[in-house]
């Protein structure tokens, strides 16, 4: 089994650092195999900002814990017109990490992350045909029994985010990046920005969606909360590539506690859920057994 932490938009800047203290103190207790982080670790893409984000990332890995991170829109200079157009990721890679599509494999795993964030656009994503032709050639190599995660600060699908359900916009060259996934057997697609969680099997969004299931990230640190719902992290136990388990972990205003615990199967239907029925989901006795 793999134990994966998905964290969103981070945004230093607009952050909590007592919220940041407290995420890091979970991930320094449960040790996830990999911490993903989908996107937006500064507010403004600053230097300071920046060199926040770099500092709390260095405290994971000298905790000697992995981590797959991925640009976003926010880590892209929004006022600095110069800079933006010129070298819109040049902080990003020179603080964060040189790889903007990194890939990670194990046993059980592998992960590909995409950058989607771009110059030409204020807040949304896009992904190009060459960054397809990667994610088709990347997971053309993995065997399948494998369980083939893509990460993006974007999310490829539209889905319903706002308070009276309506639905955001799709990533850039959307049909074709999908494409792109079923052909590649993605079977979980990781993502943030909309700072609101989420999971949703991706036929019953799209179709010829392939069988990817679709998990947003809320925010996991950030003081920039959308329909009021609290900072949260994602805690996935991938144990194979058609059986898993995602517990939301949220802030309660004193602590990061499990607020919901759910498990997909994949069968000939697609996906299907079921809510975990295991006993307490807040406190230590939901702590020690996660």
């Amino acid at each position: 089994m793999a134990r994966i932490a998905h964290l969103s938009d981070i945004h230093f800047g607009a952050n909590d650092q007592r919220i940041v203290d407290a995420a890091t103190a979970w991930l320094e207790e449960r040790r996830p195999d990999l911490v993903v982080i989908s996107g937006d670790f500064t507010q403004r893409a600053r230097v300071e900002q920046f060199k926040q984000a770099a500092g709390w990332l260095g405290r994971l890995r000298a905790a000697g814990l992995r981590t797959l991170v991925v640009p976003g829109n926010h880590d892209v200079p929004l006022y600095d017109v110069v800079r933006r157009f010129g070298a819109p990721l040049d902080r990003y890679k020179r603080y964060i990490s040189h790889d903007l599509c990194p890939f990670y494999e194990d046993r059980e795993v592998a992960i590909l992350g995409l950058n989607t964030a771009r110059s030409l656009t204020i807040k949304d994503g896009r992904i190009n045909h060459a960054q397809m032709d990667l994610l088709r050639d990347r997971f053309a190599r993995v065997p399948p029994d494998k369980t083939r995660i893509l990460v993006t600060h974007h999310p490829l699908f539209s889905m319903p985010i706002g308070k009276g359900n309506e639905w955001s916009e799709a990533v850039g060259q959307h049909e074709d990046a999908v494409r792109a996934a079923c052909e590649a057997g993605v079977h979980v697609a990781l993502a943030g920005h909309f700072h609101r969680t989420y999971a949703e099997a991706a036929q019953k969004m799209v179709e010829h969606s392939g069988g990817a299931l679709v998990i947003q990230a809320g925010t996991a640190t950030s003081t920039r909360l959308r329909n009021a719902e609290p900072q949260s992290f994602n805690w996935l136990h991938v144990r194979r590539n058609n059986e898993m388990e995602l517990q939301v972990i949220v802030w309660d205003g004193a602590a990061f506690r499990r607020a919901s615990h759910v498990e997909y199967r994949h069968g000939e239907a697609g996906w299907a859920s079921r809510d975990m029925v295991d006993g307490p989901t807040v406190g230590e006795a939901a702590a020690r057994r996660a």
